[in-house]
């Protein structure tokens, strides 16, 4: 197994200089799924990696209920630097399963209390709160698709044009079912740190998705540049930091000048031959290496421990 173990927990700092060329130069659509999956995967490399670990470190301790074979030295010397590594997974793991409880948690909570406060209110695609904060956001779920959730003091803000691009923007956020890839990128974050530049692209990416998508329902993206901007300048209270933004997620000033700038082109996979393909084939070469090595990993030991394991 060697240090074959250890690669899938430093492959995701090979993914940083693709998350931030892939919200430049990639269509947002094409951006926001590859960072994706490159993040899930990751993630649950090392994840499989810091559990492989931790059964070497945990067999180590005394009173343990794992069989005794499995603290072999001949398991042992399947890892390097056995003794550190695998008492160090033990914390990390726990912590990994903390954490990514939470946000599942925090997730779910969010959720459950937007469509509380909607309680009462006509069972319609858009969901006009009285609030004197302007905000809206996309809300998935609740017996249909989704609905969009906007405020009087928003709608008050904006011209009818304007309007329509808030509309045709939230909808794309729940056509796309853009809070999956935000929750998947949020718990790869939560596994392993070096992919949070993944998360805050993502973050950025699934808003410029919807930004285009406003910007060919309404056919002037000039218009839902100017939405954007008089949404931003008057929000005071955020939305549910779990549910895609009209104006609160992605730095606005670069999404403005993006709708400012002409479309993006809708090629799917770059050149090798330029910078952003170099980049993003890449990170797919050492999302692949991050993929085999944890499953060499894995398969080693298995087995080990079936080879150690007494009759």
């Amino acid at each position: 197994m060697g240090v074959f173990v250890f690669l899938p927990l430093v492959l995701p700092l090979t993914a940083w200089p693709v998350a931030r060329l892939a919200e430049q130069r990639l269509h947002p659509r094409t951006a926001t799924r590859l960072l994706t999956v490159v993040a899930a995967v990751m993630a649950a490399c090392s994840t499989v990696c810091l559990g492989l670990l931790m059964v070497v470190g945990t067999a180590q301790l005394p009173g343990n209920p794992l069989p005794d074979g499995w603290s072999d030295p001949e398991v042992r010397e399947a890892v390097p630097y056995d003794e550190v590594a695998g008492k160090a997974a033990i914390p990390a793991l726990c912590a990994v399963l903390v954490l990514c409880g939470r946000t599942l948690w925090r997730h779910g909570r969010t959720r459950r209390r937007a469509h509380r406060a909607l309680a009462g209110l006509p069972d319609t695609e858009v969901a006009v709160l009285r609030d004197d904060a302007p905000y809206a956001y996309a809300l998935p779920g609740g017996g249909r698709r989704g609905r969009v959730v906007v405020t009087t003091a928003l709608l008050d803000s904006l011209r009818p044009a304007e309007r329509r691009a808030l509309f045709a923007h939230e909808r794309s956020h729940l056509a796309a079912r853009h809070h999956r890839f935000l929750l998947a990128v949020r718990l790869a974050a939560q596994a392993n740190p070096f992919l949070r530049p993944l998360r805050t692209a993502v973050s950025y990416t699934t808003e410029r998705w919807a930004d285009e998508d406003a910007a060919q329902a309404v056919g002037s993206r000039r218009t839902v540049a100017h939405a954007i901007g008089r949404a931003a300048l008057v929000s005071r209270g955020p939305s549910p930091a779990a549910l895609p933004g009209f104006a609160v997620a992605g730095p606005v000033p670069r999404r403005v000048a993006a709708l400012l700038g002409p479309a993006p082109a809708a090629r799917r996979w770059p050149s090798l031959f330029t910078t952003v393909g170099l980049a993003v084939w890449g990170a797919a070469a050492a999302t692949a290496v991050s993929a085999m090595s944890s499953a060499n990993a894995a398969v080693t030991m298995t087995l080990i421990l079936y080879a150690a394991t007494p009759l």
